[in-house]
């Protein structure tokens, strides 16, 4: 049975460890590390997963190591368990912090170990991620579908050819569900405007992105053609559709992913 250690309980380390257990992995070979007791024991109550304050425990206990502290944490946590356990060369780690390359976890690990990195985004909260996963050339196919398995529960996963991808995710999937929250404000503001109250609003916004998206999974045709099917000739949504393209939209969406990619770039030099 493979052993799982997670470094860091925050919410994307919660959301893997719930997906896991519901699909069916044994919580006892399970163990998260965190310096906050709270979080940490929350999910041992409520999964029976194994709990620790110490991250070298868990590391030794782990077959793979998931990273799931700040970008800023990154090499402390790495060095601290190279320098403490022997076996480093029979574990696979697994980050998903945005911006900290595998050149960087491996230098921090003091060798050139089995690294993939992961970038996932917040859906993957209700089981509704989805995920890019790079990993480096030590990496062994059971370990690929260890992390397949780890992902997949949580979500859609697609592996990118090359590193510089999981920036390009970030844009596209990453960072996006707050593209869509923003525009999902936006649109729910104007409605109060228009005389809605906020619980209405919100519902009618809420239902009708919801029912777009379903569309979306459930036709498998392009999204230009559903946008074509709502959209009749000198009709209300052509007329709005209209505006969007006079003032830009396709352009600031482009953008918007680009200073994502950009910044993501960035981070990277600052790690």
């Amino acid at each position: 049975m493979t052993k799982i250690a997670f470094i860091g309980a925050g919410n994307m380390a919660k959301a893997i460890v719930i997906g896991l257990v519901n699909n069916g992995v044994a919580p006892k070979s399970i163990m998260v590390a965190n310096p906050s007791e709270h979080k940490r024991i929350a999910l041992a109550n409520e999964l029976g997963v194994l709990q620790t304050s110490d991250n070298i425990e868990a590391a030794q206990f782990a077959d793979v190591i998931v990273l799931c502290v700040k970008p800023y944490l990154i090499a402390q946590v790495c060095q601290q368990i190279s320098k403490a356990i022997d076996n480093i060369a029979t574990k696979s780690f697994i980050s998903v912090a945005a911006g900290t390359t595998v050149a960087q976890i491996q230098q921090a690990l003091g060798g050139n170990y089995s690294v993939i990195r992961v970038m996932p985004n917040t859906p993957t909260q209700v089981g509704l991620g989805m995920s890019g996963l790079f990993a480096s050339t030590q990496v062994s196919a059971q370990q690929k579908q260890t992390a397949e398995q780890l992902m997949s529960a949580v979500g859609k996963i697609i592996w990118l050819k090359t590193e510089d991808q999981i920036d390009d995710v970030i844009a596209v999937a990453g960072s996006a569900p707050a593209y869509f929250f923003l525009f999902m404000e936006a649109m729910e503001k104007h409605a109060q405007q228009l005389g809605f109250s906020a619980q209405e609003s919100r519902m009618l916004v809420e239902q009708t992105a919801l029912g777009a998206a379903q569309m979306v999974v459930q036709n498998n045709v392009p999204i230009s053609q559903l946008r074509e099917n709502v959209t009749s000739k000198g009709g209300t949504t052509q007329a709005a559709l209209m505006q969007f393209k006079q003032d830009g939209l396709e352009e600031i969406v482009a953008n918007a992913m680009n200073a994502a990619i950009k910044r993501a770039k960035e981070m990277a030099q600052e790690t």
